[in-house]
């Protein structure tokens, strides 16, 4: 099985290394995404961040009927809680800060149901500055290509396939992808709306 961890594989690059998506400036964040829990060998997300560091986690992932679902950092700190709002009639989830469950969202996520809007696989409203105030996913996340994009059509955020360079004998599976976060739109919200992705497109 390929590592996936850079820093445990000297033959596999980190993408500070290999892959730069900043306009010319390297300014992109570049994380690299495992859909696995390496606490529980199982089902969760182990998130990299450039250097091959450890930075986010989700552990609870098996615990689908709950409707839950906890982004923690590097060391289990619980960065942002995920709970899908009942008796909606479209999925609809709601993004809180730290093991909050009540109270004004950070972000509301809906799966977009119009017909003429086929291309947005998300609506996303959040509580920030008016320039993000809306929020929409465009593209394909079965095929790990898809991106966040806010009002004035400015991707902030975006899922991309990991690939590696020719002849380096490495290949990963969808279970491995890259998430590059633009300046200024934070990673832990970027990686919660990858976990909301998969949630309700992974089937």
């Amino acid at each position: 099985m390929t590592k996936v961890h850079p820093n445990l594989n000297p033959e596999i690059p980190s993408d500070s290394e290999e892959f730069n998506c900043g306009k010319g400036s390297g300014e992109a964040e570049v994380l690299t995404v495992w859909r696995k829990s390496l606490l529980f060998n199982g089902h969760g997300f182990t998130v990299f961040d450039p250097k091959g560091n450890l930075l986010f986690r989700v552990d609870n992932y098996a615990s689908e009927s709950k409707g839950e679902i906890v982004l923690m950092d590097a060391a289990g700190k619980p960065l942002l809680t995920i709970r899908r709002k009942k008796l909606s009639l479209s999925e609809h989830w709601a993004v809180y800060m730290g093991e909050c469950r009540t109270g004004q969202p950070l972000f509301s996520v809906k799966r977009n149901i119009r017909p003429l809007q086929k291309k947005n696989l998300l609506d996303i409203t959040t509580a920030g500055p008016a320039s993000l105030s809306h929020l929409y996913v465009e593209g394909s996340y079965s095929r790990r290509c898809c991106s966040v994009i806010d009002d004035s059509r400015r991707e902030v955020a975006t899922v991309k396939c990991k690939e590696l360079p020719a002849g380096s004998g490495v290949a990963f599976g969808r279970d491995v992808f890259r998430l590059v976060v633009e300046p200024g739109f934070d990673p832990a919200r970027a990686m919660a709306i990858v976990i909301l992705l998969d949630q309700i497109f992974k089937r």
